[in-house]
């Protein structure tokens, strides 16, 4: 231990999602999970137990209220995001909350005036953005051995029409909306290989309804939707999001064009990352491994990290995700997916709902910087 204060960590949800960031916390120096908070009243005092804490609540707000606490995890169904996230900045509590950051672009804007109002720190865990390949393809273009990105896929195949009769709130907020109801794990990377950029306006479209779940209902949200993303640079992004497909799993691909440079992340067991880059080949049509080029080109702070990092879930990102927060509380670093980097990788998403609705029209992506 450094002898810095350890910083006192809620964790919400426990019994769920939040619980599988213990391996993060017992790999940290200076945090502790002083209070765990969860509706399942069975299994909260086994959460309790295994994540350590000295206080347990079933209730939000009463913790919020008698524990002192400097920083809530919120590892909660995605419609608690906002008001859970609200009540604690409105203490001084400093927030890291599961994506997306809302459900709506109205909660959305109140998130944003509230962070505004607060002192505290926001930060969004899109851990997509941390895990190796693609903080290695982060590194490449802030060298500038991409050019100027200008064209990126991302893809979250996730078939969860299972996980939906265990995890309920999923069959409402995944599967019973139409559009992107789930979209930062493909945009997030995205929007950080484009840096300085973002989604100005948004249009989606589905593949129709072809599954129904064990009641006879057909899922409201069309087995794959596809959003294109305008970007304020004029270049563009596409994002496929199909959680209902029977298929083999996939889970996130990603692609990167650039004008001196493109990659291709593998799309099935046995397939590697493949990248050109101008100036590491002659041939143009001469793919290589992404691998090869992490000696030279990951950063330190990953490799020196990596053996840590991936014991704790999602290939090393949770473990990122909480450090970068943690630093971010004491100052050490920018915030860096702070509460306007969060609305970039929600706000499309939101949009594209109403895009699908209206027949795949274009619409305006709203920039929450203007919220204030």
């Amino acid at each position: 231990m450094s002898g810095t204060k350890a910083l006192q960590f809620g964790v919400v949800g426990a019994c769920g999602r939040g619980g599988s960031f213990k391996r993060v916390f017992d790999a940290l120096d200076d945090v502790e999970i002083r209070a765990v908070c969860d509706v399942n009243r069975a299994e909260l005092p086994e959460a309790r137990a295994r994540l350590g804490a000295q206080e347990a609540y079933e209730d939000y707000a009463e913790m919020l209220s008698r524990s002192a606490l400097d920083a809530v995890v919120l590892g909660t169904p995605m419609p608690f995001h906002v008001p859970q996230a609200i009540a604690a900045l409105e203490r001084g509590v400093h927030v890291l909350s599961e994506v997306p950051a809302g459900v709506s672009v109205d909660e959305c804007r109140e998130l944003v005036l509230a962070c505004r109002r607060s002192g505290a720190v926001y930060m969004m865990a899109e851990n997509y953005t941390y895990t190796k390949p693609n903080v290695l393809v982060r590194e490449l273009v802030r060298q500038g051995l991409f050019g100027t990105p200008y064209y990126a896929e991302g893809e979250y195949l996730h078939e969860l029409k299972g996980l939906n009769e265990i995890t309920r709130w999923r069959r409402k907020w995944q599967t019973g909306i139409d559009g992107i109801t789930y979209g930062t794990h493909s945009l997030g990377p995205i929007l950080q290989w484009m840096p300085g950029d973002r989604v100005v306006s948004v249009c989606c479209a589905g593949s129709r309804h072809h599954y129904r779940d064990p009641r006879g209902d057909a899922y409201e949200n069309q087995d794959s939707c596809v959003m294109l993303c305008k970007m304020a640079s004029g270049g563009l992004t596409k994002i496929r999001v199909d959680m209902l497909s029977d298929r083999p799993h996939a889970m996130t691909n990603y692609q990167l064009q650039g004008t001196d440079g493109c990659y291709e992340s593998a799309r099935a067991a046995g397939e590697r990352n493949r990248i050109w880059l101008r100036s590491e080949s002659q041939d143009p049509n001469e793919w290589r491994d992404l691998e090869s080029l992490q000696d030279r080109f990951l950063p330190t702070g990953w490799r020196e990290l990596e053996a840590v990092a991936r014991q704790t879930g999602h290939g090393g990102g949770d473990f990122f995700v909480i450090a970068d927060f943690c630093a971010a509380i004491r100052g050490g670093r920018p915030v860096p997916i702070g509460i306007d980097e969060a609305m970039d990788m929600t706000l499309p998403g939101l949009v594209s709902q109403q895009s699908i609705v209206e027949g795949g029209r274009w619409l305006d992506v709203p920039d929450s910087r203007a919220w204030r």
